[in-house]
């Protein structure tokens, strides 16, 4: 039977990815994104609509709500990343002073509206649209067991995702819904690191594995598409780690 997925963040990495997966299984897919171009390419290649959204934003959910159907089956809360990358060189301020704590505020504030709140929006917005049976997915990090470096809001932003989820496991638990977390490490073929990673940092990245590769963006839809299926419907609350033994738990 075919569904309805919603993908935040879908016009690009990750997202588009897992958008095309479950297009070519016959879902009916809705993909979301700040820029029109990623989306109008989609569109274009493969009919998936696409919807300009900023998910830190209330009232553009709103206007969201409006283009979507009354019932989705599965939501993956994709949209984010390390706004870090996105902002200029850190300023030459005296540590600790008022225009140091404004630039670490709002550059820390930035990686939770991005990473955290977007998540918490969307899903509270789309909660009377959730179906029964069906699966919430939001995309996490290894920086949230490893650390991000810099001001270290991302990592601390993916943190706080995955702990988020487990109240949201439990809230979702009683009408059938899963709400899960995949959380990959280095992925190749996409916009995170704004083409700002050097070649050796990328050899670090992937000897770090135990696979001896970058991970891809099919990687992480394929695991997407797992948590979201029936074979799936007693896992909830749990974060899936994707990243070749970069870290491993027990």
């Amino acid at each position: 039977m075919a569904r309805t997925i919603l993908i935040t963040g879908g016009g690009t990495g990750i997202g588009r990815a897992s958008a095309l997966h479950f297009a070519e299984r016959g879902d009916t897919v809705f993909v979301t994104g700040r820029r029109r171009a990623p989306l109008d390419r989609l569109a274009t290649e493969t009919g998936i609509r696409g919807l300009v959204c900023d998910h830190t934003r209330p009232e553009a959910l709103t206007a969201l709500l409006a283009e979507l159907p009354e019932q989705v089956d599965v939501l993956v809360n994709n949209a984010g990343g390390n706004t870090d990358f996105d902002g200029a060189p850190e300023p030459d301020l005296a540590f600790g002073g008022e225009a140091d704590l404004a630039a670490y505020a709002q550059a820390f504030r930035a990686n939770l509206d991005a990473n955290l709140v977007s998540a918490a929006l969307t899903t509270r917005a789309l909660d009377s649209r959730l179906a029964a049976g069906g699966a919430v997915v939001h995309v996490g990090s290894i920086a949230a067991n490893r650390g991000s470096g810099s001001y270290g809001a991302y990592g601390a932003s993916k943190a706080g995702l995955s702990t988020w989820n487990l109240d949201l496991a439990q809230t979702l638990g009683p009408r059938g819904i899963t709400a899960n977390v995949v959380a990959p490490g280095y992925i190749a073929d996409t916009e995170f690191f704004r083409d700002r990673l050097k070649d050796d940092r990328r050899a670090q990245l992937v000897d770090a594995t135990s696979t001896g590769r970058a991970g891809t963006p099919a990687d992480i839809a394929e695991t997407i598409a797992f948590l979201a299926s029936p074979g799936a419907r007693h896992i909830t609350g749990q974060v899936l780690h994707v990243n070749g033994g970069a870290y491993m738990t027990r």
